[in-house]
């Protein structure tokens, strides 16, 4: 969410900001009927407030003729005048406001300087890191998965639909390990306080992270409770200091959780439904951070490595991609896409998006922090990125460690917590 100012004194960097995503036409009479509102809106306000003045007055001059035993008719009949007057004009303020409210949770952040301009088609791989493996003989992931009986798409289709799936023997047991593992290595090494939270929010929380309200559609509810199950432990853990002031002594800071994640969008596109890859249902580490405005930067770089760190101990290839403006999320100002080799599909797979949100998510969730005593509280910048997310993991190490004999090598990592070295 941006603040009132933007319209007022950033508007033209919020028009350009806008053209970058490609969404100027679509949102340029919001942004007008937005201008205008805040003209409104402020023309209001100083109405309220000469009006108020002039009640003041006149109560004193009420006063005054009382005390002199003097008749004040006319001023009390003036004075009820101006009450009715300060009453309407605040309830037209207060709609004035509301509106303005809602159509700056309409707008989409605005993105940093150095995130390209245009579509998905101008995203830039700033990064790869080790050997693909040749695609040609290998299997996808489905396939593999099939013969060694750890991953049932048929009952998942049968008991829930299509996009859940039902992970069996050392299928369940992998997922387990994944979690287990990530979460380790984020808390004894990366410093993250590990959370359990809610899957299941209210509205709210929710409009917190930008996911209300505009992409309801796209969220499982629980209509008669005003429930949604999240899309991502994202939104339930930076809505955890929601209205809240914080100790700039506390930042930065940061918290990692797993949840089951719930998404109706999935496979809509028609594109990538098979086996793991576009999943209703789904479960993923996460990781986030509260910062200061300056430390920023650097966390959102250090949280992006943590994430790399653990595609390469899994030893799978993957490349880091800078999202265009048009391809970045409405919340966020800057995202690093990492992406990992499926050799089976011959594809590169997002199994993690690190994005900033600069103060976009804090002004909505009105998270603050103070950063000296006496100084006037200013909001954090929020970050997070999946760390890692498991269904595409899993189908890359299926993919990447398959064996000629239809068995699958477990990379050494995962050993210990699978309790194997191969999956047979």
């Amino acid at each position: 969410m941006h603040d009132f100012r933007v319209l007022r004194d950033q508007v033209e960097l919020l028009r350009g900001a806008m053209q970058r995503r490609g969404k100027l036409e679509a949102l340029s009479s919001l942004i007008d009927r937005g201008v205008g509102l805040d003209v409104e809106r402020r023309a209001m306000i100083q109405a309220v407030e000469e009006r108020k003045a002039a009640r003041n007055v006149n109560s004193q001059e009420v006063a005054r003729r009382k005390k002199n035993k003097e008749d004040a008719t006319d001023l009390i009949t003036a004075g009820r005048a101006l009450g009715e007057e300060i009453a309407r004009l605040e309830g037209e303020l207060a709609t004035s406001e509301q509106e303005l409210h809602a159509i700056l949770l309409e707008l989409p952040n605005i993105t940093l300087e150095d995130v390209p301009e245009g579509d998905e088609a101008h995203n830039r791989i700033e990064k790869s890191w080790g050997t693909p493996r040749e695609a040609a003989g290998c299997k996808p992931h489905w396939e593999i998965a099939g013969a060694l009986g750890i991953l049932d798409l048929e009952r998942g289709a049968k008991i829930s639909g299509s996009g859940f799936v039902v992970m069996r023997g050392l299928g369940a047991r992998l997922t387990r390990s994944l979690m287990n593992y990530f979460i380790d290595v984020h808390t004894a090494e990366h410093g993250y306080e590990e959370v359990w939270v809610p899957i299941v929010v209210n509205r709210q929380t929710m409009i917190g992270t930008g996911q209300l309200p505009k992409f309801e559609d796209d969220m499982y509810g629980l209509q008669e409770e005003g429930l949604f199950l999240i899309p991502t432990a994202e939104v339930p853990v930076t809505n955890l200091y929601r209205d809240e002031m914080l100790d700039a002594s506390s930042l930065p800071r940061g918290f990692v959780a797993y949840t089951p994640c719930f998404r109706r969008e999935a496979g809509a596109a028609g594109k990538d439904t098979r086996g793991l890859l576009r999943l209703h249902e789904f479960d993923k580490v996460e990781i986030v951070k509260y910062t200061t405005p300056e430390q920023s930067p650097a966390e959102h770089e250090r949280l992006t490595r943590n994430a790399e760190t653990l595609l390469e101990r899994l030893e799978i290839p993957y490349r880091r991609v800078l999202l265009a403006a048009g391809d970045t999320g409405n919340g966020s100002a800057k995202t690093w896409d990492l992406e990992a080799w499926a050799p089976g599909v011959g594809k590169w797979l997002e199994v993690s998006s690190c994005s900033t949100f600069t103060d976009y998510q804090a002004r909505r969730a009105n998270i603050r922090y103070r950063p000296a005593p006496g100084e006037k509280p200013r909001f954090i910048h929020t970050l997070n990125g999946s760390g890692l997310a498991f269904p595409r993991v899993i189908a890359c190490i299926l993919e990447q460690y398959q064996q000629d004999d239809g068995s699958v090598a477990v990379p050494t990592v995962l050993r210990p917590y699978l309790g194997t070295d191969v999956l047979r």
